[in-house]
């Protein structure tokens, strides 16, 4: 079927994410090939103090992104998106939206940039034995009924960006287990929120004399398949103000990005992971089984099916590497000569596989912003060697590309040797790389485990949760979302490979201590230089 037929038809699928600086929609065929488009560009803002994004930017950023989907729609093919088989809304994960039983919003949106929880976040993760951070839903009720604020005696209702756009789309409040699993602890074998967890909550704030309950409050979970509600008439006009979309449309659960990139990368059976590796890194691994005890360098969320994940987030990885990368541009530019900068990128980033296999003795900290993982709530991005390092370009290069994944093989080696966590399957994804065949062996060097990327990486959330809202209407009886991922949308497609090099894995493991044993340079530089 033509794309053209698979509109008229309504037989489209659609997919909407809010990311941090961008709203996405994709609209996908039968094929689960992306045949439309449109994004609206937007930014969080800092208020009193707290990151926010404002209910007029979401709604009219929505309103946005879908009316140049529709108009991409109508150049390319000549028709109106009338109806469609299905739609799917993702967004950032965590932060805080809390409503009146009105439906007013009583405090703006808490985004998850905010580092203002630290104080509830390390009481409930001792609290229930179970790592909270900061970013997290419940963390900042918590923080909220800590500082004493007027409005929680007020809330009828909490959810995450994710789920309030769904609620309004669809009257339904619910959250799909991915998402849900950043606004508290989810039980693997309930796919719900931990019973033992949500009573200890309730036993935490009984002194208060609240007139709810936390399961009162918090969206009910769903599991990807699930019926999660329809466009209403009102859902419909507030999604397109022109009034030509109908109602009646199928909704799959509102998923996190986490979930959605997940779907994306086909990394959601169990021994499979992903890497995003962009301005901040993060991998997710899908477990077999819960670890053996609480990290504090380790996220534990869901796939969007309920299966546990271990996620290491770093908020550093490519901006320092690529600060460097323009002052060679600067360099070449002041001798006249006109950079192209994909081929500087990529000259730059294939030089350093030139380089010792332990970067020379060369050290270096990417970090613009604190580091979580290695304790630090400020960054400075320094360089440092020895008289006797062998300081040369190759090893600089080098050293500032394995430095954009340090703080992740800290958290990473708690998994794999601590937890002895087992992985088949890695999929790299992110502009990191972007660069064939570099970004990709650093980070099968740091991981010690093969790593895949697949041309689709780069299609991103929207693409993902678009998927997901086509596994509602289009599975098979009893078809897994892994199989239909496997079957329906990849079919044997696993990308590129490629395996670690022995010698990287050494280097990069000496690397590494070296990289630990420095951190006190960097604390220095945070304490001496002064933002």
């Amino acid at each position: 079927m033509s794309a053209k037929d698979t509109i008229v038809q309504g037989k489209a699928v659609l997919g909407i994410e809010f990311g941090s600086t961008r709203i996405k929609a994709v609209l996908i065929n039968e094929k689960n090939e992306p045949i439309a488009s449109g994004s609206h560009d937007w930014e969080n803002q800092l208020v009193n103090g707290i990151w926010t994004y404002s209910l007029d930017a979401i709604w009219s950023g929505l309103q946005d992104s879908y009316a140049k989907m529709a108009a991409d729609v109508k150049n390319q093919y000549g028709v109106e998106v009338k109806t469609l088989a299905a739609i799917g809304f993702s967004a950032m994960m965590h932060g805080y939206m809390a409503f009146s039983k009105d439906g007013e919003l009583l405090v703006p949106f808490r985004t998850w940039r905010n580092t203002i929880t630290e104080q509830a976040a390390d009481a409930l993760s001792e609290a229930f034995d179970f790592q909270i951070p900061q970013r997290w839903s419940i963390a900042h009720l918590y923080q909220a009924i800590l500082n004493g604020e007027e409005h929680v005696k007020d809330v009828a209702f909490m959810t995450t960006l994710a789920g309030y756009i769904h609620w309004k789309l669809t009257g339904r409040k619910v959250l799909g287990v991915g998402e849900a699993s950043g606004m508290f602890p989810i039980d693997m074998d309930t796919k719900d929120y931990d019973a033992g967890m949500v009573a200890k909550f309730d036993e935490l704030t009984a002194p208060k004399g609240f007139p709810w309950k936390l399961a009162d409050i918090m969206p009910q979970v769903l599991v990807a398949g699930q019926d999660a509600g329809a466009l209403t008439e009102e859902g419909a006009k507030l999604l397109d103000p022109s009034g030509t979309l109908e109602a009646g449309i199928p909704l799959c659960p509102p998923e996190g990005d986490a979930g959605t990139g997940m779907a994306a990368t086909n990394s959601v059976a169990q021994r499979t992971g992903n890497v995003s590796a962009g301005t901040s890194v993060f991998a997710m691994i899908v477990l077999e089984k819960p670890l053996k005890k609480r990290h504090p360098e380790i996220d534990i969320v869901t796939t969007p099916t309920g299966s546990l994940v271990a996620m290491v987030h770093c908020n550093n990885c490519t901006s320092d590497l690529n600060a460097w990368v323009n002052l060679f541009k600067e360099f070449a530019e002041a001798f006249g000569v006109e950079v192209d900068m994909n081929k500087l990128f990529g000259t730059l980033y294939n030089k350093a596989l030139e380089g010792d296999p332990e970067c020379g003795g060369l050290l270096a900290y990417n970090y613009f912003s604190g580091e979580t993982i290695t304790g630090f709530d400020e960054g400075r991005p320094l360089f440092a060697r020895t008289p006797e390092s062998r300081f040369n370009l190759a090893n600089f290069m080098r050293v500032h590309l394995f430095t954009a994944l340090g703080a992740l093989k800290v958290g990473l080696d708690i998994l794999f040797r601590e937890e002895d966590v087992k992985v088949d399957r890695i999929l790299g994804h992110g502009g990191l790389f972007k660069t064939k065949g570099v970004g990709q062996k650093i980070m099968a060097a740091a991981m010690n485990s093969p790593v895949s990327v697949m041309e689709t990486a780069g299609e991103g959330g929207a693409w993902g949760i678009a998927l997901l809202a086509s596994y509602l209407v289009n599975k098979g009886e009893n078809e897994s979302l892994e199989d239909f991922l496997n079957e329906k949308v990849f079919a044997g497609n696993e990308g590129i490979s490629m395996d670690p090099d022995p010698s990287d894995v050494e280097g990069f493991d000496a690397f590494i201590e070296r990289y630990k044993a420095g951190l006190p340079i960097e604390r220095a530089a945070v304490d001496t230089l002064k933002a």
